[in-house]
């Protein structure tokens, strides 16, 4: 039989993502067929996987740890937030549904099949499957039908290692409370925990452990380090952009608004780690930098509802003045759609049916379509002659004068649209600034030499850096049963 082990945290954001990226590539490292999985995911960032569905990006990073394909049962329930309240559903890679969270919890029983088809499929031939929760089994409210956490791990009889943050403080708390709130059954299900994002001397929680073991029993497998090679890794919640400083002063300065519904702003990160790259992701209340040379748009998952966002921050007025300066703007997938003159949503996918006015830098407009387009895609820049590869995940249709001037071929046909003097530009492919050469000739058109990055190699390196950290850190006995 397949092993399985499942890392499950006593919050959000303890670092579970990372840790199973590291022991999947640690696995990989040592000659295991592993694989990734996890049963819900709540995130906008998505991937297209190889078998043409959506997940979650964490799952598409974990299995490029693991050197394995990605495929939609490594993340059989991904969850795309559209308003405050609800949710678009993906099953199995297709779009399920839509549900405000109430009608969701009442949902969740139904879609236990469906993960536990997922894992079968998943497990199917693998030497072990590192699995992944959501949020913390101590969610005891949302217990009755859970399929994230213990109500799969009880289900599939998979093992599983609760993941504390020390960093956030509390984690002795937050350790024993998980175990006096948890079920004699969910207890069972607890082989032990890990701390992690520690900095410092690690004997000098060598007593907490002891409080810790004393409180509950479980036994420490481990005092993980602060990981300095994660921030190297493409990053999945959109939590992480609360920490994100600015740069160094580079000498480009690149502005991202950062709005309510965010998608896929991993396609930031190769950027964010030039060397002469100042990207600044802008908060709402701050105003658009005045010494930005290039305004980036990203992708929503509800572009209507961030274009009205855009327009409360002011954002449209600084945009307007950032153009008239002679500044640059690039959109991305939603980005692209809101740089028109019209967004129609006639079927009211992300609303009420409404046509809203864009931001008119683009003479195009879009409507909103209800087949939605889910593809990886090999294309090439226009702009600079230049090979991409990327995906597209978005509903929609573009036309306009300004698509005579695509700045992206896509699969032989041409995509986006760019401005008649040449410096506002948008498209509908993800991926776009992981082209070593077509980053390059961005930074080139800026008057700034690239810093020669190959994204890729430093994320596989980045990758290599967190498994070994792993190795040192996490007890040999445990890591010896678990990957032989």
């Amino acid at each position: 039989m397949t092993k399985a082990i499942m890392l499950q945290g006593t919050g959000s954001d303890v670092g579970k993502t990372i840790l199973v990226a590291g022991l999947c590539r640690l696995a990989s490292n040592r000659g295991l067929n592993v694989a990734p999985f996890k049963p819900q995911n709540m995130s906008n960032n998505a991937a297209v996987s190889d078998d043409g569905g959506e997940i979650g990006r964490a799952q598409w990073l974990q299995a490029l740890a693991a050197r394995i394909p990605t495929s939609v049962h490594m993340n059989p329930v991904l969850l795309k937030p559209q308003t405050e309240t609800g949710s678009q559903i993906i099953v199995q890679g297709k779009v399920f549904g839509q549900a405000k969270g109430r009608d969701y919890q009442r949902l969740k029983p139904q879609l236990m099949a469906a993960v536990l088809d997922s894992f079968r499929q998943v497990s199917a031939g693998r030497d072990l499957v590192i699995v992944e929760g959501a949020g913390s089994p101590a969610e005891i409210n949302l217990r009755a039908g859970d399929i994230a956490n213990m109500g799969f791990a009880t289900r599939a009889d998979v093992p599983v290692v609760l993941v504390g943050d020390i960093d956030r403080g509390g984690v002795i708390a937050s350790l024993v409370g998980t175990h006096t709130i948890l079920t004699e059954e969910d207890r069972r299900q607890i082989t032990g925990y890990i701390i992690n994002k520690f900095r410092g001397d690690v004997t000098l929680f060598d007593e907490g452990i002891s409080a810790i073991g004393g409180f509950t029993g479980w036994p420490c497998f481990g005092v993980v380090p602060w990981l300095k090679a994660a921030s190297r890794l493409p990053a999945e919640d959109s939590v992480v952009l609360e920490r994100l400083a600015r740069g160094e002063g580079g000498a480009l300065k690149i502005a991202v608004p950062v709005l309510s519904r965010i998608a896929n702003f991993d396609d930031l990160d190769p950027l964010r780690l030039e060397p002469e790259v100042d990207l600044v992701f802008v908060r709402g209340g701050d105003p658009l930098p005045v010494d930005a040379g290039l305004v980036i748009l990203p992708g929503s998952k509800s572009t209507i509802g961030d274009l009205a966002e855009f327009r409360a921050n002011g954002w449209d007025r600084d945009l307007a003045l950032h153009v008239r300066r002679g500044g640059r703007v690039i959109g991305i997938c939603g980005g692209y759609q809101m740089l028109g003159r019209t967004v129609a949503d006639p079927l009211g996918l992300e609303g009420a049916p409404v046509t809203v006015e864009g931001l008119g830098l683009l003479d195009v407009d879009t409507v909103m379509a209800a087949e939605k387009t889910v593809r990886n895609s090999r294309a090439h820049s226009l702009d600079y002659d230049v090979p991409l590869s990327g995906y597209e995940i978005h509903l929609g249709v573009t036309e306009g004068a300004d698509r005579a001037r695509a700045p992206v071929a896509i699969d032989g046909r041409a995509d986006g649209a760019t401005s008649a003097d040449g410096r506002i530009a948008g498209t509908y492919l993800h991926g776009l600034f992981s082209s070593d050469a077509y980053r390059e000739r961005l930074l080139e058109s800026f008057g700034i030499r690239g810093g020669g990055t190959d994204y890729r190699s430093l994320v596989d390196a980045a990758l290599d850096d967190v498994a070994a950290e792993l190795e040192t850190h996490l007890s040999k006995d445990w890591l010896g049963a678990l990957l032989g």
